[in-house]
């Protein structure tokens, strides 16, 4: 070697990703959107009265997850990418790193988790679920998981520090620091796959094993039918906030398959080749790009998919847009203001994220302002 620089690049490969540009403008893109988005998220649901149900506490712990990784996270790895080494952060930022995304990736997983098993209780024993399913309760368990996810992160930073190189001389490598696995790889391997077990491949079984059973009460519900008023509120609420949760688990799980293939192929080759080490090298560019995507899609399905937090959206946005109901005042005798406020507390009594259904569906023909409901359908 003629130099440290070689050195270094012999040890460690060379110090700036070739996908650094590439890559780089992408994150960038997903950067704005999903802080922008998920910044939104998390305002509409301390705004707004209506929007802080059970559930909703649930979409505000992922929102919280995601703005986590995107904001202390995806810095540090853009950095990576641009300089790999040395490690500037001290054995402090190394473990705050390691604790960091291993916390937001079982947090992330915990809260879809929970939100699955929620609506799986509310479609199945609706009643429970009314007299169970409170904002303290959903606290109480975003506590726990939290808790669990900072738990269960210690033992992969535990085994993380700050790893150094030498000279054949015993001298010191000028620049060689980095956050690295400092215990016996088997440790690290035997983690990783501990870990991906239960945080994503249990979960998400689980997950599938509910949405399952969910698909097939909706529809025995629609087959046997039901009482008029109930069918024509409850049903499509139901069905329109399952569909919505049950597509962002779907798109939840397509985006962190790549991350925990990378991390279980790493754990599981023992002896590297360059084709597979060319290989990992892919699916480690891929599994950070989609990593990071699923931190910015979720404000995008909630505006697509939920009229509710499409509302509140532009609400937060441009305030304006509130004065546009209180324009038109209800129509009709009192009496029948009257029968249509009692349907919107019925869907309010059995549904956790309030009022669900235009108010176009009231006995009363009349067509009136969605405030007197408290929301919008999702």
């Amino acid at each position: 070697m003629n130099s440290t620089e070689d050195y270094l690049a012999f040890l460690y490969g060379p110090p700036r990703s070739q996908f650094f540009f590439p890559v780089t403008a992408v994150y960038a893109l997903i950067f704005v959107v999903g802080v922008i988005g998920n910044f939104l998220v998390c305002l509409v649901i301390l705004w707004h009265q209506t929007m802080k149900t059970p559930t909703n506490y649930y979409l505000f712990s992922l929102a919280v997850s995601d703005l986590l990784v995107l904001l202390l996270g995806m810095p540090l790895e853009v950095y990576e990418m641009w300089r790999n080494y040395p490690f500037l952060f001290g054995l402090v930022g190394c473990y705050f790193k390691t604790a960091l995304f291993e916390t937001v990736c079982f947090a992330s997983i915990l809260s879809v988790t929970t939100v699955s098993v929620e609506r799986y209780v509310a479609i199945l024993h609706p009643f429970r679920a009314k007299l169970k399913s409170t904002r303290r309760r959903a606290l109480r368990i975003l506590g726990v998981v939290w808790g669990f996810s900072v738990l269960f992160s210690l033992p992969n930073t535990s085994i993380h520090g700050i790893k150094v190189h030498y000279f054949p001389n015993g001298s010191l490598v000028p620049g060689s620091a980095t956050c690295a696995v400092i215990k016996p790889i088997w440790i690290y391997n035997f983690i990783i796959q501990v870990t991906s077990f239960l945080f994503y491949i249990l979960p998400m079984t689980v997950i599938s094993v509910l949405y399952y059973l969910m698909g097939l009460k909706l529809k025995k519900d629609q087959l046997l039918g039901a009482d008029e008023v109930t069918a024509n509120i409850q049903r499509p609420a139901r069905k329109s906030i399952t569909k919505m949760l049950f597509v962002l688990v779907l798109v939840f799980a397509l985006c962190w398959a790549p991350f925990h293939i990378d991390r279980l192929f790493f754990s599981f080759v023992e002896e590297w080749t360059e084709s597979l080490a060319a290989a990992f090298n892919l699916i480690h560019v891929v599994s950070g790009v989609f990593f990071y995507l699923s931190s910015a899609v979720n404000p995008i399905i909630y505006n697509l998919l939920s009229r509710r937090f499409r509302a509140a959206f532009r609400n937060v946005i441009s305030p304006s847009c509130k004065q546009g109901h209180s324009q038109h005042h209800p129509q009709g005798p009192p009496a029948q203001r009257n029968i249509f406020l009692t349907e919107c507390h019925l869907v309010e009594l059995t549904e956790d994220a309030g009022p669900q259904f235009p108010c176009q569906l009231s006995i009363s023909s009349s067509p009136l302002p969605t405030t007197l409901c408290s929301g919008e359908a999702p």
